[in-house]
């Protein structure tokens, strides 16, 4: 592990070029740790109702063009079985803040895949929570939680959300995930509006204090029924040294390859590997929600991302050098 001075981290992130040693450092340490493995998780959007209004998010409660949906237990349930069978054992339930999904709800669906899958990871990401209600989702099955915290400067912050969220309570409840137990991933986004060198340095040592297993990061990707419509997107350049960055400064962490980069880029998810990540999460919602989840837009749905075409994903990473592993993938710390 390297900690960065902040003179340093700020020469690496105003660097306007393809950082190939950088990189190639980053992928050095990923392999220490982890070999050429690469982590599938089977990604279920189930839901894109949300009661808040951030002012980047396509699906934001705002946006009344969306077409809404949810899934129901059952249509859950046949996700899991079908990315089951194609050799997933991570599922990742994604959704908005969706009032609807109860904790009695959120509890039964979490409870229904552990029964049926003991063997395999439960993954949340349905943002902020009480500390009671993170408990029983833990009680009921849950092993993981996703709750990006954006960016950990409080003004920028405040620039990207409504006066109704705080930065202060997304922070607490990152620190309760990791109380109760769970495997805690954070992140943020790479290029947002108003994002300077300096909110990046400071997410990077929020993330130092916080310890998180994983680390999900992106770049900004604009949407036109949203308030930043206007705003220019991060760019690729700069996500992958952020990247590199994190797997330099976190050797142990597991970092996806997002959607986001594959929608960049028609490689940009095989360079997220080659700068240090070691997740992907092909989509194993139904087809005909897959468009509807537009928390940006051009968002890649079928193809290599649909998990149905896993098969030719892994062929794809093979010819690169890196293998897609079928078993949990658990943080090694």
């Amino acid at each position: 592990m390297k900690n960065f001075t902040d003179k340093e981290l700020i020469e690496i992130i105003n660097t306007n070029k393809y950082d190939e040693e950088l990189f190639k450092k980053a992928d050095s340490i990923r392999r220490e740790i982890y070999g050429t493995d690469v982590y599938i998780r089977g990604l279920i959007e189930f839901t894109n109702y949300c009661k808040n209004n951030c002012y980047y998010c396509g699906i934001r409660a705002g946006n009344t063009k969306t077409v809404r949906y949810r899934l129901d237990k059952d249509e859950i349930l046949s996700c899991c079985d079908e990315g089951y069978k194609l050799g997933f054992r991570t599922f990742v339930l994604q959704g908005g803040e969706d009032p609807f999904f109860t904790d009695a709800k959120v509890c039964d669906i979490v409870y229904s895949i552990r029964e049926k899958y003991p063997d395999c990871a439960i993954t949340l990401s349905i943002g902020e929570k009480s500390k009671d209600s993170y408990k029983a989702y833990f009680d009921a099955g849950a092993n993981r939680y996703l709750l990006r915290h954006e960016t950990a400067t409080e003004s920028h912050y405040n620039m990207l959300h409504p006066s109704s969220m705080s930065l202060s309570s997304r922070k607490e409840c990152l620190y309760n995930l990791k109380e109760i137990g769970y495997q805690t991933g954070s992140g943020f986004m790479v290029g947002s509006p108003f994002q300077t060198t300096e909110n990046l340095v400071a997410d990077l040592r929020f993330l130092q204090d916080l310890s998180p297993d994983m680390i999900g990061i992106g770049p900004y990707m604009t949407h036109s029924e949203t308030p930043f419509s206007d705003k220019p997107g991060g760019t690729l350049e700069l996500t992958l040294r952020m990247l590199a960055i994190l797997r330099i400064m976190f050797p142990y962490a597991l970092l996806p390859a997002t959607t986001a980069l594959g929608s960049i880029h028609p490689e940009g998810r095989e360079m997220g590997l080659k700068a240090g990540a070691n997740v992907v999460m092909p989509n194993l919602s139904p087809i005909k929600n897959r468009k509807n989840y537009d928390i940006y837009e051009n968002k890649i749905a079928t193809g290599l991302e649909a998990g149905q075409n896993v098969k030719e994903l892994k062929e794809k990473f093979a010819r690169i050098g890196y293998s897609i592993v079928t078993h949990r993938g658990d943080v090694k710390r």
